[in-house]
Order: structure tokens, then sequence, then C-alpha cells
């Protein structure tokens, strides 16, 4: 059993690797014309760039699959992978993007740093320029200025 978790848990961490190698390699590199959609305002629901969220499901689904006879550690690795495809869609979509209305304003240092991450990460509209490709992991310069901005508003 604690292997298992173990599995899923190292997983889901390894998936922010993986996030981030793919967002700034692959999406900001030769997938850009699928990614460009989320760098734009449109009045679409969807953007071709969820066809990656898309992606993740079927590779989570196919690792559960094939794990579940024995549930060996590809079902955990699939279970990994799909409770970060959980978090990921619950952060980035619906807190950041509000792509649905079912969180407020945060008073969370941690929360506030991600938005003002994706933020500057969404300054540049282009391929290229973007910085932070994360979407768990957050350079210490954001939290300074969440602390920050929660100062000068307290003042």
């Amino acid at each position: 059993m604690w292997w298992n978790i173990g599995i899923v848990i190292l997983t889901f961490f390894s998936m922010e690797v993986v996030a981030w190698f793919t967002h700034k390699y692959i999406m900001h590199g030769f997938l850009w014309f699928l990614h460009r959609s989320h760098h734009t305002h449109h009045p679409h629901p969807l953007e071709r760039n969820d066809l990656f969220f898309v992606y993740y499901g079927i590779l989570s689904t196919i690792f559960v699959i094939y794990g579940s006879d024995n549930r060996d550690y590809r079902f955990w690795i699939g279970i990994g992978i799909g409770i970060y495809g959980l978090v990921y869609f619950l952060i980035h979509d619906v807190f950041i993007h509000r792509r649905l209305r079912l969180f407020g304003k945060t008073q969370n240092t941690y929360l506030k740093a991600l938005d003002i991450a994706h933020k500057v990460h969404h300054k540049t509209t282009g391929k290229n320029g973007s910085e932070s490709f994360g979407m768990l992991w957050v350079n210490s310069k954001f939290y300074k200025l969440a602390k920050a901005r929660a100062r000068s508003k307290s003042n």
C-alpha cells in the first residue's frame, strides 16, 4: 500500500517537471499553433490548447487500464497523472482563468503568487519571451510580489 501511495505522489510531483518542460519547449515550440489559442483573447469556451489536457487524460486512462488487472505500478502512475490533471484544472482553468466561476478572491500568498506568475507568463502573446512555465512551483520573486501587494493593500 505505501509503495503505491509513493508511486502516486512521485508521479504527481514528476508531472510538474513534465508540465514545465512540455510548456516551455513543446507548447512554446513546435506545437505553438495549438497553444497560441491560450495566449489570445477569444469568445469561445474551448481552445485548441485544451487538446493538451485531452492528451494527458488519455495517457492517464491508458496507464490505469493497462495496470488495472493486477493494480501494478502502471495503475498508480495513471492515478498520479490523473490527480495532477485534476489539480491543474482546478488551479489553472478554474482559479486563474475563471473558466468556471467557483472561487472568489483569495488571501493565500501561494495562490496569489501563482496568479501573478501566470499573468507574467501571459504578458507575452507571442511564442517567445515568456517566463514562468510551471503550474505548481512558483519562483520566489512572485511570492515577494504577492506579499508586497498584500502589505500595500493593508496600509
